[in-house]
């Protein structure tokens, strides 16, 4: 092969290898966040599903789902859903990133509102809370959903 320098396709997001190589490492699940707010929740003695999605129709999936409560737990990202406190403006390739991060946090809203449509409870933490007081709200809403008065 050629020792070419990589150019990106004509209209690609990625404006350089270095850029591409590390948006493709970037985790959309299992995230330190999210294993640490899983492993404490776990050892509350809760179970819940991973990854996975609270409604069979809606093409999108909670970081952790408690089904018989119908609760579903979002861990976002503070640069990739917008986060007020620690959201920084991207120095290359400006209008793609805003515009996805933008996206995002409409798909966020929507996700919010179809869940809540459909009967569920829906509990968003970014990636920079406490997990031990995200991990106590999880175990303190789904215990009072299972004893019926949440």
């Amino acid at each position: 092969m050629p020792s070419e320098q990589w150019a990106p396709p004509e209209g690609s997001w990625a404006s350089s290898a270095a850029n591409r190589r590390n948006m493709q490492a970037i985790r959309n699940r299992d995230t330190k966040p999210e294993q640490t707010i899983r492993r404490l929740v776990h050892a509350q003695g809760l179970r819940y599903r991973v990854c996975a999605r609270p409604l069979r129709d809606l093409r999108r999936t909670a970081d952790m789902v408690f089904r018989p409560v119908k609760v579903a737990v979002f861990i976002d990202g503070c640069y990739w859903h917008g986060c007020p406190e620690h959201y920084v403006q991207p120095k290359t390739n400006v209008g793609y990133w805003s515009d996805k991060v933008s996206k995002n946090i409409a798909r966020d809203r929507d996700t919010d509102a179809q869940l809540a449509a459909a009967g569920w409870t829906v509990l968003r933490f970014w990636e920079h809370e406490n997990p031990e007081e995200c991990a106590q709200e999880i175990q303190e809403l789904v215990s009072r959903k299972r004893k019926g008065s949440g």
